[in-house]
């Protein structure tokens, strides 16, 4: 297991993986953590979380100058990911009481209720693309429902995995109640099947996801897959353009496009594509983009541009590697791509921005929902009847208006299609680690 910066290829640090019996002991010291914490006050969960707050932001710089050195990430985005982590453990510290509250239902009995329990040790399997928030979006309310948990982190970024465990040390957290356990993917399904595990949350890709569910299957586990996307924008003849250049040039190229929420597709209305292509291409021109995170995820991303000009797309800048000891990709910007054009069927998956038009609003819809995966989308219109009709058209987790796609403590998280099942964040999220269990007392 190797940490590589892609800035210059050079290897940062070598990790040996943890035998069987390692994995087991761990596997059983979180289990113990659990019996420990799920008795534990809402009040007591809620102070570990806003001390793990509080030292994120003490160390912000640090931890984004490890993103930096592990997968390239800026350090204002990394500053800024590492803030998002704080604000949702402040959000689960503030609302897993109300949230996780007995419910009171009228059955006909003398009393009858709904409480959420606790249901053990859950295992997270995460990305190296936004290497904190992936796991926070996961740890904040897997621990504040009374869970235990498991990381098993992206090779490439170990030393993030680390550095998340120590920030538990630091706040004198229960022992074994986050532990990261460093195996490699193909030793997984062994992690998986031991029956103490008892939940199993994934971001990764789609072919991923479906190895995991497979095996969670098998002990009916329960599941939360966050998977691809080939997210649509569409852009209406009424839409500000500028408006809508400024948030697609922000929710295609942050994190060096590497995002599985980012602006994939861009869906441009006839009568205003030769005005959107040319302001588009003036904004990304200004684009100083950090490198990727592997050079293996260029080389793939760069083969996937050249496919896509073989069939037909026109490339307006980018789509060439000036340096190959490295991982950096020039942010690109294709257009005219149809439907059976590489760049519209598959994700891709690092700084291309790929655009086709439409000529009415079926034709629109007919694009958007052209594909297999379902996480995110989003429309630029002033119209509202518009408005009312693509939200619940579009085959999507979630369709934001007039700005681009991103993830919001407050709002639950997800897709359909083959981007997932199951939702994170927001109340919804937070009940995807528990037993919603029935009381009925005649």
């Amino acid at each position: 297991m190797k940490s590589i910066n892609p800035k210059d290829l050079t290897l940062i640090k070598s990790y040996g993986e943890q035998s069987d019996e390692q994995i087991t002991k761990i596997i059983n010291n979180a289990h113990h953590s659990f019996l420990q914490w799920r008795d534990s006050s809402h009040e007591d969960r809620s102070q570990l979380l806003l001390s793990i707050a509080k030292v994120l932001r003490e160390e912000k710089n640090t931890l984004a100058t490890l993103m930096q050195n592990e997968m390239g990430k800026l350090i204002s985005e990394g500053e800024s990911e590492i803030e998002k982590c704080a604000l949702v453990c402040e959000y689960y510290a503030k609302n897993a009481a109300s949230f996780l509250a007995d419910k009171e239902i009228e059955s006909g009995v003398s009393r009858s209720y709904v409480m959420y329990c606790p249901k053990g040790t859950h295992l997270a399997i995460m990305p190296w693309n936004f290497p904190f928030w992936q796991v926070f979006r996961f740890l904040a309310p897997c621990l504040a429902s009374g869970n235990s948990a498991l990381l098993k982190h992206a090779s490439n970024v170990t030393g993030c995995a680390l550095a998340i465990e120590s920030l538990f040390e630091k706040v004198n957290a229960p022992t074994n109640l986050f532990q990261v356990l460093l195996v490699s993917g193909k030793e997984m399904q062994k992690v998986i099947s031991n029956p103490l595990i008892k939940g199993v949350s994934l971001t990764g890709s789609t072919p991923a996801g479906l190895k995991v569910i497979e095996q969670t299957s098998k002990n009916l586990t329960s599941t939360v897959l966050e998977l691809g996307g080939s997210d649509p924008y569409i852009v209406f003849e009424d839409a500000d353009i500028d408006n809508a250049i400024e948030n697609i040039v922000q929710g295609r190229f942050l994190n060096c496009g590497q995002s599985c929420i980012a602006a994939k597709r861009l869906i441009v209305h006839k009568n205003i594509y030769e005005e959107f292509n040319n302001k588009l291409l003036e904004k990304i021109n200004q684009l100083n983009l950090g490198p990727m995170a592997s050079k293996d995820f260029r080389d793939e991303l760069h083969a996937q541009v050249q496919k896509s000009i073989q069939e037909g797309a026109r490339l307006l800048c980018g789509g060439v590697v000036s340096n190959k000891e490295s991982a950096y990709y020039p942010a690109t910007l294709l257009i005219d791509i149809n439907e059976n054009n590489t760049a519209f069927k598959e994700e891709l998956f690092g700084p291309v921005a790929c655009v086709a038009q439409f000529s009415n609003d079926e034709e629109a819809l007919e694009l958007a929902n052209n594909t297999e995966f379902g996480l995110g989308s989003a429309i630029f219109t002033q119209d509202n009847f518009r408005i009312d009709s693509f939200t619940s058209k579009i085959e999507a987790g979630c369709v934001f208006v007039n700005h681009f796609v991103k993830s919001d403590p407050s709002l639950p998280f997800g897709g359909e299609k083959l981007s997932g099942i199951g939702r994170e964040l927001s109340e919804d999220g937070i009940k995807e680690f528990v037993n919603i269990k029935t009381i009925s007392i005649k």
